[in-house]
Parts: structure tokens; C-alpha cells; sequence
């Protein structure tokens, strides 16, 4: 059980391997925006360089995986880590701010980020992109991975693309929205947990 009187890590180290991935990851939420990333879904490297620059995170991801048959499981195993990853870089949670939003515009794109690091996990996306695929890459994938990062990171996860036209600028601002709400959420607000509670698990 986490000692609620310690102060967060902010750091994580997760390794995965099953029959159809392997992925490596280390996570610093409190980071420069460094990104390291070595796996073969292009798209999700560009949205994940974006990620980790927005939200001032240094993340290192190398990962391989089924691709020849499709993107969906490497795809959703990063989130799954990545998630895994806030969770433990979290610990206790003492100390952060716990809530985070953000409207973040791209071009003629307006998207939405609320967080909520309760311990709880939920997700919702209200988004309807008119492609079907951003180069080679699914569009029906960004749920799949926003999903496994905010279930297995427990916390509650609300984006919506308010407006917009282009499909690439959707999913960018998404990715840039959740990341600076990430970062709001994760910082600093005073030395207690963020809870009646008195524990956010």
C-alpha cells in the first residue's frame, strides 16, 4: 500500500512483454519535454514527440510489435504503459494539483482536456473525424489509446473536439490539449492529497 505521507516519485520505469508487444517506457511527468521514441507507428510517434513537448514530460518509449497484422494492439499497449506509468510516477498523489483543463486550437481545430487524477478510471471522447485514417494510421485508434491511458492510469480523462475540418489537426490538438492538462494536474499546489479522503487510490 502507498505510504500516503511520502511525496510522489514524478518518475516510472514500465516494461511489458506478451505475445503480441514488447514495450519499454520511462516517464519523468516533471521533465523538460524530452522524447526518445523508437517504435514502428509513425503517427503515434509524431502525437507522442507532441505529447511529451506540451506537457513538459520526458518520455522514452522503445516498443515493437504485431504491426504487419495492424497498429491496434502496440498502439493501445503504449497508452496501457504510458498509463501505468502515471500511475506510478504518481504514488501518493500528495503535493499536485490533481485537476487539469485545456483548450488547446490548432488552425481551425478547437479541442477540450479535463483531468481528474481521482484514482478513478473514466474516459469520454466526443469526437467525430472525417478521415478514416491519418496516413497509415486508424483514426477509430485514438479512443483505443486514450482509453488504455486513462483506465490503467486510473483517472478520469474528458476530451471533446469542439469544432474543426482537418482530421490530422483534430488528433494533434487532442494530444496537445490532454498533455498541458496533464501538466496542470501534476503540479505543484501544497504538500497535502487532494481529497477529503485524505486519499486518492
Amino acid at each position: 500500500m502507498t505510504d500516503q505521507g511520502q511525496m510522489p516519485p514524478f518518475a516510472a520505469h514500465i516494461k511489458r512483454t506478451t505475445g503480441e508487444t514488447a514495450v519499454d517506457l520511462q516517464l519523468r511527468l516533471r521533465g523538460t519535454g524530452e522524447a526518445n521514441l523508437d517504435f514502428p507507428v509513425p503517427f503515434l510517434r509524431h502525437m507522442l514527440h507532441l505529447f511529451a513537448v506540451h506537457g513538459r514530460f520526458d518520455l522514452t518509449i522503445q516498443a515493437t510489435g504485431d504491426v504487419d497484422v495492424d497498429d491496434h494492439h502496440l498502439v493501445e499497449d503504449i497508452g496501457l504503459s504510458l498509463g501505468q506509468a502515471l500511475y506510478q510516477a504518481l504514488g501518493s498523489k500528495r503535493g499536485i494539483r490533481r485537476y487539469g483543463e485545456r483548450h488547446t486550437p490548432m488552425d481551425e481545430t478547437l479541442a477540450r482536456a479535463v483531468v481528474d487524477l481521482s484514482g478513478r478510471p473514466a474516459f469520454v471522447l466526443q469526437a467525430a473525424f472525417p478521415a478514416q485514417r491519418v496516413g497509415s494510421f486508424p483514426t477509430e485508434l485514438v479512443a483505443e489509446f486514450f482509453k488504455s491511458f486513462a483506465y490503467d492510469g486510473r483517472f478520469a480523462l474528458h476530451l471533446a473536439v469542439l469544432y474543426g475540418d482537418n482530421t490530422h489537426h483534430m488528433i494533434e490538438a487532442l494530444f496537445k490539449a490532454a498533455a498541458a492538462a496533464l501538466r496542470e494536474a501534476v503540479s505543484a499546489d501544497g504538500d497535502a492529497v487532494p481529497s477529503t479522503k485524505g486519499v486518492l487510490a
